[in-house]
């Protein structure tokens, strides 16, 4: 730990010192402030420049762009520049916040880099996205802020979240690992001296996009600290990261934009200051769709109160937020103080960064040189190299032998083309799948391309005049005007799930899309924020299609009814139709078959190579979640097909999250996915389909046979109770959390611990001999599980503990050991509010999976053991073991959690409850909004058990109005489940039975 009480003690003495007069004769360009000496601890020099600061210059520092304070020399510090899996895009301030994007170095998507389960490899990734953020900056730090929003740490306990590629795993200590690894790398190791400033995403509990802004995370206590705080938790404590963003959703009833976690719990990891952000435009939905606070003052004072340091709203209009913090201040919602609490963080980060130092301190040498660097190029590689998982490989289908494959079929959607995403930047380059295979062949050989795609055309019946393109331009419209299927009226349909296609003009190359119409083929790509070149081809009962326009703001509640496409009077496209019988019935012509198109080149090649998957501006996305993970049903019958003409087809699957592919798995000898990696994915893509890289990629996540073993509700945020993720779920995948194959095979010894008996303050180190018993090298990733066998509350069933790869040579035996603390063995007692790690017998696994065990021991923990409920003390709601129908909702807007119910039967249980003899009395701080009472039932041993009494609720007009409701039990003792029935719709923070 640093000495900061050692700092303290130099703190007078330097400012006193610094303050002192100038020599006579001595000129100074400028004052010479003591926050600008870099020898002094960073707390005086902000204790400095804040006493120099006027309330209105504090007042500016709240909002994201903080503006310019020429007196002292201070320019403009932004918060937020996009670095999810590198410099991705910033905006800015000089051209009305206009998006600016990067176009470096583009490593894996998220789920891909976790996929590596390689912590030193993800510290150089970050540490070379921290690179290239300073390069940017160095070209423009109006533009390019060095506040970087990443890593997203959020938990993929569900694959339909539409932003499942920005997280990295559905487990809280993989996540928190590879999380650590990444923001350690962009803030340079040092947390006094800050490369950049990572943020992370997105506190809390937010896996759902349709109505983010105003669904409730329900959270009971041990999800919140076992699961989702746990992910946080350890980038924070690592002085990984220097703040994090609040999620848009409430979580327990309130707005995570206020939640006061970000003042208290997130802040209590680590001594360092924070420099919390909200998300954007999150400040107004208080006010808004939310309708938390009735004022923005209101709501701009909690947002300070609650921790907040940056206000990321209106844009680059930074007045709103000043007004709304002058009127707080005018009426006393909040005073100088908490402005100068606020401040004070974020002017911590900013000295960190080096703004004050001069030269800008340890990293302000660094030049835009570093932005795509061969360097940086060669780490992409690699990172994309080991995210790839092989999934299936049999009858030794993969390697391919370079020497024996001459004639290859590259098919598929995504054989030739790249994708980044809505937080990747532009690709400087680009090797496509296509690219690297032709690449490693050679020129003898023989590699051809195709997309697999329908090539069509679509006629207008009532005039016999085909859709057609006119150009590239927005002043291009595409219009009903072709006297036959030229060219410039052909489309290629690519099916990306849902009944959702593309239409990809054959003369141009470009999409067909809205653009607020008219419609064009103006895109290269399907992009934008509401994707405009999104479409559906509706058969109707003439044998015709209706194109039915699916642009993602066609889903927005102010979208006008048409969305049906129609031919106007001058022959152009137009939105002109509610329904489908009212659209224009075009014929649609197939002029080419996709599918025989590639089964025949297919048959023609010695190996099919099949690239499917996703598209990320499509397959869901930020505020829009999947129905389904199944693969699109045009490319699932493309599979299908090549699979059976070739029986040498290998299956590339590239999505942002986990597919259902049951015929795939039973059918096609060899499948490997991998995410949208970045401009050298066709690279990886050879060096593994061709042995140059041995694959050893591993799921973070579970791959589900189908739909039906999700829960049918994305908003069931309660894992334990729902039997979620490979933590709790029974269901057997088809691939499960950890699964991934090596060109060799890994033999385990049998499973050494240093001791059968630990005490709680002990380390369990458990030793495994792992032998490469193939005929390659190769890296096996060991993985350590455990699982209690004997616990007052549901434990899951494993749960990763550790993990470490190894790389070994042919042959190679190497002892693998990995050290558990028995601490991390606690969860969260809900009896006492604390963690415990209770006495019991735990079982270590050690294997390839979570389902691959290949050694297995078992070590007795002297721990404590749970006493049962003392109910006598006040026992918060919130604190249930069991529950039916209730949520949880806020206390009150500042802090607290409640039960809420909200009809009749619902119910809270309270097990293994000590009941003294005697006479007893039920007292409950309640609140009811509606008319009327409502009464809450006591009941021992199940919600229709035996009724010791019931207390009336009285109506409180309101729900953070509390009062206080009783009433006399029967007698009743000894140890007992304890049930609180409600009849009506109330509220519940706390009682107890004396």
């Amino acid at each position: 730990m640093r000495n900061r009480r050692l700092r303290r003690g130099f703190t007078v003495l330097a400012l006193t010192l610094l303050a002192l007069p100038a020599v006579p004769g001595t000129a100074l360009a400028e004052p010479t402030y003591p926050f600008r000496d870099p020898h002094l601890p960073v707390s005086a020099r902000v204790d400095d420049l804040l006493g120099r600061l006027t309330q209105d210059e504090k007042i500016s520092m709240l909002h994201q762009y903080q503006p310019a304070i020429p007196r002292l020399g201070i320019g403009l510090f932004k918060t937020g520049t996009e670095a999810l899996h590198g410099v991705a895009w910033s905006t800015d301030i000089d051209n009305n916040g206009a998006v600016v994007k990067a176009r470096g170095t583009v490593f894996p998507q998220p789920v891909g880099m976790a996929s590596t389960w390689n912590t030193d490899l993800i510290r150089q990734v970050g540490s070379a996205v921290g690179d290239e953020a300073r390069g940017y900056h160095a070209q423009n730090p109006r533009v390019w802020g060095l506040n970087l929003w990443a890593p997203v740490v959020n938990l993929l306990r569900d694959p339909r979240w539409g932003r499942n590629e920005e997280g990295y795993s559905e487990d809280p200590m993989l996540t928190a690992a590879i999380s650590t690894a990444y923001g350690s790398g962009m803030t340079g190791g040092d947390p006094d001296h800050l490369k950049s400033a990572p943020t992370l995403k997105h506190y809390l509990a937010y896996n759902n996009e349709v109505r983010r802004d105003v669904t409730s995370s329900n959270v009971p206590p041990r999800v919140l600290n076992e699961y989702d705080r746990a992910a946080f938790e350890p980038a924070i404590a690592a002085d990984a990261a220097t703040g994090v963003m609040a999620s848009y959703n409430l979580v327990n009833g309130r707005p995570a934009t206020v939640d006061p976690d970000l003042a208290t719990v997130v802040r209590g990891w680590t001594d360092q200051p924070l420099l919390n952000v909200t998300d954007a435009w999150a400040p107004n939905n208080l006010i808004g769709s939310q309708g938390y606070y009735a004022t923005l003052p209101e709501g701009n004072a909690a947002i300070v109160k609650a921790g907040l340091n940056s206000f990321i709203t209106d844009d680059t209009n930074a007045q709103p937020t000043v007004t709304a913090i002058k009127q707080a201040l005018a009426t006393g919602l909040l005073t100088e103080g908490d402005i100068d609490a606020r401040i004070r963080e974020t002017l911590n980060v900013r000295f960190r960064l080096g703004e004050f130092d001069p030269g800008g301190g340890r990293y302000g040498g660094i030049t835009p040189d570093v932005i795509n660097s061969p360097e940086h190029q060669r780490l992409a590689r690699q990172a994309a190299g080991e995210a790839m998982v092989l999934l299936k490989n049999t009858r030794q289908a993969l390697p391919l032998d370079p020497a024996r494959t001459r004639k290859v079929a590259v098919l598929g959607p995504l054989a030739d083309t790249l994708y980044s995403d809505w937080y990747g930047g532009d690709l400087p380059y680009e090797v496509t799948a296509l690219d690297g295979i032709r690449e490693r062949l050679g020129g003898s050989a023989t590699v051809s391309g195709l997309d697999g795609a329908d090539r069509i055309a679509l006629k207008d019946p009532a005039t016999g005049r085909y859709v057609t393109a006119t150009g590239t331009t927005d002043a291009d419209p595409v219009a009903a005007i072709g006297a036959s299927a030229e060219l410039s009226a052909q489309f290629d349909v690519v099916d990306w799930g849902q009944d959702v296609v593309t239409l990809r003009n054959a003369a141009n190359g470009r999409y067909l899309g809205y653009n607020w119409g008219p419609f064009v083929t103006r895109d290269a790509q399907p992009n934008g924020w509401y994707v405009q070149q999104q479409f559906k081809l509706e058969p109707q009962a003439d044998g015709t299609v209706a194109l039915r326009y699916a642009g993602y703001e066609t889903k927005e509640s102010w979208f006008g009814p048409d969305r049906y496409v129609t031919v106007g009077a001058d022959d152009a496209l137009t939105l002109g139709a509610s329904t489908a019988a009212d659209a224009t019935h075009f014929s649609r012509e197939v002029l080419s078959s996709g599918i025989d198109r590639a089964v025949a080149a297919a048959k023609a090649a010695d190996t099919a190579v099949l690239v499917v998957g996703s598209n990320p501006f499509i397959n869901g996305r930020e505020a829009h979640d999947r129905t389904s993970t199944a693969l699109s049903a045009g490319q699932e019958a493309l599979v299908k097909a090549v699979a059976t003409a070739n029986p040498r087809t290998v299956l590339v699957l590239q999505t942002s999250y986990p597919v259902t592919l049951t015929w795939e798995q039973e059918h096609v000898p060899a499948i490997v996915w991998t995410t949208h990696a970045g401009a050298e994915t066709g690279h990886a893509v050879a060096d593994v389909l061709f042995g140059d890289r041995n694959p050893s990629g591993r799921l973070t996540q579970s791959w589900y046979r189908s739909d039906g073993q999700l829960p049918p509700d994305l908003l069931e945020y309660d894992i334990i109770s729902s039997g979620q993720t490979y933590l709790y779920s029974d269901a057997k995948p088809l691939y499960p959390f950890g699964h991934g194959l090596s060109y060799t095979q890994f033999r385990y010894g049998q499973l050494r611990t240093g001791a059968h008996s630990v005490a709680v303050d002990g380390t369990i180190a458990v030793s495994v001999d792992v032998t490469n018993a193939g005929a390659r090298a190769g890296s096996e990733v060991v993985q350590l599980y455990t699982h209690q066998r004997t616990s007052r509350d549901r434990t899951p069933i494993r749960q990763l503990r550790a993990f470490q790869r190894v790389q070994l040579a042919p042959g190679q035996t190497r002892t693998v050991t990995l050290r558990l603390p028995a601490a991390d063995l606690a969860h969260w007692d809900v009896t006492r509010s604390r963690w415990v790690v209770e006495s019991s017998t735990y079982d270590l696994m050690v294997g390839a999976s979570a389902q691959d065990i290949r050694a297995r021991a078992a070590v007795r923990v002297r721990g404590e053991t749970i006493p049962a409920r003392d109910l006598s003390r006040p026992t918060r709601a919130e604190n249930f073991d069991r529950y039916a129908g209730v949520r949880l909702v806020d206390e009150t807007k500042a802090r607290g959690t409640a039960v809420g119910a909200t009809a009749a039967g619902q119910w809270i249980s309270f097990d293994a409850s000590a009941l003294r003899p005697g006479v007893r009395t039920f007292t409950a701080r309640v609140a009811r909004a509606g008319a009327g009472a409502g009464a809450i039932e006591i009941r021992l041993g199940s919600p229709t058990g035996r009724l010791l009494g019931t207390a009336t609720v009285p109506s409180t007009g309101d729900d953070y109005r509390y009062a206080s409701a009783s009433t006399e039990l029967a007698r009743a003792a000894g140890k007992q489940d304890v049930y609180l029935v409600f009849d009506s719709a109330l509220r519940v923070a706390d009682f107890s039975i004396r």
